[in-house]
């Protein structure tokens, strides 16, 4: 991976950490390839039972180099980085069959914050935010937000929030529904890595189904997610992972899962 990107691999848990610090993770081409190909590679990795997205400096990822895209515009480029980058990254981190925690440490805008909403558990230091900020600059909604963002909060604040970038202090993102937890700063990094460690530790089949039932139920019928909820419960009941829990359970002992 590239140096913008450091990926660690340890106790089933994959890291991903955003590393241009000096430009507050902006996303320039380079850091966008090694996001793309770094998750990808994390969801195909069977010896990776969840994934923590976080970032190294001050902020979390302000997203676009506009330095950069500044550079592209004056060539006479368009947008194609929200097909090559920005649409396979939110859908990995979307879709991929392990849980994803985003740990934001600062400021999460645009892409950035694009990135963290398509997570399944977001924690924020106390001193993060998060702003839409693509309307701000004359842009539509990319990275996946106009799917993510009303889930999370709701229609109308969605496009509160979109037609009317602001910042969004950690508290207020709490209370919106953007984040699960908030924690002091300099204690996100421990409190992060211990849901991401439970996690990876966790059924990962289980975790699966319910990332795919969730994502289906919000748009599909009650009948329809019965359904799909009564072949995902077949698959994880013939897991091994479910039959280790079931013994654990009749032992009166705590349950040892191995993501199968």
């Amino acid at each position: 991976m590239a140096d913008s990107v450091l990926y660690e691999v340890g106790d089933a848990l994959a890291t991903l950490t955003l590393n241009r610090p000096g430009a507050m993770n902006a996303l320039d081409t380079g850091t966008k390839d090694a996001l793309r190909d770094a998750l990808e590679e994390a969801a195909g990795d069977p010896a990776v039972r969840a994934v923590l997205l976080t970032a190294a400096g001050p902020a979390f990822c302000v997203g676009q180099d506009l330095k950069e895209h500044v550079k592209v515009l004056a060539a006479g480029g368009g947008l194609a980085t929200v097909a090559e980058h920005y649409n396979p990254i939110a859908l990995t981190i979307a879709t991929m069959p392990k849980p994803v925690v985003a740990a934001v440490n600062g400021v999460a805008a645009g892409a950035g914050a694009g990135f963290a909403f398509a997570a399944d558990y977001r924690l924020a230091a106390d001193s993060a935010s998060f702003t839409t900020a693509f309307t701000g600059v004359g842009l539509a909604a990319d990275s996946g937000m106009s799917w993510t963002l009303q889930r999370l909060v709701g229609y109308g604040r969605a496009a509160d929030l979109l037609l009317f970038p602001r910042s969004v202090r950690a508290q207020e993102a709490l209370e919106l529904g953007l984040v699960h937890r908030v924690v002091p700063a300099a204690e996100l990094p421990a409190a992060a890595a211990e849901v991401a460690r439970a996690l990876a530790a966790g059924p990962t089949v289980a975790y699966a189904a319910v990332k795919q039932s969730l994502a289906y139920g919000a748009d599909h019928s009650l009948p329809d997610t019965l359904a799909l909820e009564a072949a995902l419960q077949n698959r994880a009941g013939a897991s091994a992972d479910h039959r280790a829990a079931v013994d654990a359970f009749l032992r009166k002992e705590p349950a040892v899962y191995q993501g199968r």
